[in-house]
């Protein structure tokens, strides 16, 4: 007899999960909003004065790295950005095409290479595993810089003295604790300068004011918040985990905890706002050094939405004052 998988749980246009373990993440959403999360093929030839190289460090990580065609072969190195992926720990890649088009706009903007890891996802890899998988990436470059690895792009162009860690939604959560990590360890040949938290997933097991009454986003409703976490966080945990609530009382203190400096990203209307105030104002409460950009009247990640960039003169504006920002926390560092 042949057994008809069932649907579990699903995460509507973005996730199901049935009860032999497999999950599919086609897309089921508006046919028109498909290509922002489909995958872009790397080329090593510049387009639009970028290239992309997909490389496997490690024999099991895979990354994706995002190079600037250079003014001229004389000018100093580039600094490196360490990105992580958003999409709740469980949805979205590297590749998907919402991360490329602000990341080859950021590379050459900024002129720095990115270099971003094919997190492992849950609900397959609950999380502590994309953390595991940032923090790896991080030791990767280490020890490229120290010369036992060999990757052409990094190791001629890249400056292993000014890395930045960066991330949106979730992935600004694992920004959080790679650097708490990398606090605790002796890195050699390498310099964590900076972390850049872009709209994180900060949040706790009740709900904020701002949950309660900011509007929902095309690329984030309260529902998607919910069941995305539930299926990431380990098993028996709730959304006052460490690692969705890093100023909570569960977390370790954040005076005890070496930090670079952050820059933390904001969007006026994001659902989470008031929770990742609330971790700003901890942060200056244990005397960390944490710099805030606020994008006024913009929900969760809006310069991930092709569509709007596109449409939406204002838009596209706070999403170039965003970059610029970006840009100037990495010059002053």
């Amino acid at each position: 007899m042949i057994h008809s998988k069932k649907l579990v749980d699903e995460v509507p246009n973005w996730l199901r999960l049935y009860d032999d373990g497999s999950v599919d993440r086609t897309w089921t959403g508006p046919p028109e909003a498909k290509f922002i999360v489909e995958s872009v093929p790397s080329h090593e030839e510049f387009i639009d004065e970028v290239a992309t190289r997909d490389i496997i460090a490690n024999g099991n990580l895979r990354i994706r790295l995002y190079f600037p065609k250079r003014i001229s072969n004389d000018e100093g190195k580039l600094p490196i950005f360490l990105h992580f992926h958003g999409g709740g720990f469980c949805i979205t890649e590297s590749d998907s095409y919402m991360y490329y088009q602000f990341y080859t706009k950021l590379v050459r903007f900024s002129q720095v290479i990115v270099v971003s890891p094919f997190l492992r996802r849950a609900p397959e890899n609950r999380l502590p595993a994309a953390i595991d998988d940032g923090f790896s990436t991080l030791l990767w470059l280490q020890s490229i810089a120290k010369g036992d690895v060999d990757e052409s792009w990094l190791k001629n162009h890249g400056n292993f003295n000014r890395v930045f860690l960066i991330g949106d939604s979730s992935g600004a959560n694992i920004v959080h604790q790679v650097a708490s990590r990398t606090g605790k360890v002796q890195l050699d040949s390498l310099q964590l300068t900076g972390g850049i938290l872009i709209d994180p997933g900060f949040v706790r097991s009740s709900r904020s004011k701002s949950e309660l009454e900011k509007p929902m986003s095309p690329i984030l409703t309260l529902e998607m918040v919910d069941k995305l976490l539930n299926l990431a966080l380990p098993l028996g945990s709730n959304k006052d985990h460490p690692i969705t609530c890093p100023m909570g009382g569960g977390a370790p203190p954040l005076s005890g905890l070496k930090l670079p400096p952050f820059l933390l990203c904001v969007a006026e209307m994001d659902l989470m706002i008031d929770t990742q105030m609330e971790y700003y104002e901890a942060m200056l409460k244990a005397n960390k050094d944490v710099e805030l950009f606020v994008s006024k009247g913009m929900t969760h990640c809006f310069y991930l939405n092709k569509i709007a960039v596109d449409m939406d003169p204002n838009t596209a504006s706070q999403t170039n004052a965003l970059i610029a920002r970006i840009q100037e926390f990495v010059e002053k560092h």
